[in-house]
């Protein structure tokens, strides 16, 4: 996952759904997937996700849980959701604020990990579990691997018990949080596997996403931020499990 940094051919899709905006890339995964600022002359600017139709992640899903988590968070509102028979696309409403990637916010790894950290903590007290309707726990996870065609080892089918039952993020890492102007985590993005489970879920990816982004030595910083002790059980448990799925 990037921003671009080369050349971006933009799919005639997301040209129709830009209706005329100049259209500027700004993030790649590794799915093949195609994030998009469209910005009109006059009015606020939008972002048009593209990429190919697959089973580990929807747009379909993501704008489901959007509309529903929209009204309690700082997450993007939905404009528009479609697809045809080999791609699919959602437009959003951009919200305040850039990456937590941004160049410069990676150039500012304390304040960035503080920023995310505490907006991920903000993010589990805001959104209520007992109407979410979403599932992310464990189960769900392995059934969703079984569905792909992988596999488990017996080690990961047994989660350590709950510390605390959130409304996960689903990915929590470090790109999916904004971060305004004065260092402030703003909102987020990217929530198609939204859904209640162990907050340790994300909190264990969320900092292991620093060393990805920022470099070694931020992980427990970023757990600071959010309000609790490292509990390194837990942890492991979730990146293990996160990386074979």
């Amino acid at each position: 996952m990037s921003i671009p940094s080369a050349p971006v051919a933009v799919p005639p899709i997301v040209v129709s759904r830009a209706r005329g905006d100049r259209v500027v890339p700004v993030w790649r995964n590794e799915l093949g997937g195609l994030t998009f600022r469209a910005e009109p002359l006059e009015g606020a600017p939008r972002y048009i996700k593209w990429g190919p139709l697959q089973n580990e992640t929807s747009m379909a899903a993501e704008a489901e849980r959007l509309e529903w988590a929209v009204r309690y968070a700082a997450v993007p509102r939905v404009i528009e959701h479609g697809s045809d028979a080999t791609h699919e696309w959602l437009v959003t409403a951009a919200l305040t604020g850039e990456s937590a990637v941004a160049p410069h916010w990676v150039a500012r790894p304390a304040a960035a990990v503080v920023a995310v950290g505490r907006g991920l903590r903000a993010l589990h007290e805001t959104l209520p579990v007992g109407d979410c309707p979403f599932e992310w726990g464990v189960e769900s996870r392995i059934a969703n691997a079984a569905g792909r065609g992988i596999h488990l080892p017996e080690s990961l089918r047994k989660a350590p018990d709950a510390d605390k039952l959130v409304v996960c993020h689903g990915d929590a890492c470090c790109p999916n949080t904004l971060i305004d102007g004065a260092g402030k985590w703003s909102g987020h993005v990217d929530l198609g596997a939204l859904g209640v489970a162990d907050r340790w879920a994300d909190i264990a990816v969320a900092s292991m996403s620093t060393e990805w982004n920022y470099g070694p030595g931020w992980e427990d910083a970023l757990i600071d931020a959010y309000g609790v002790k490292p509990d390194r059980e837990r942890i492991a448990y979730y990146r293990d499990l996160w990386n074979a799925t």
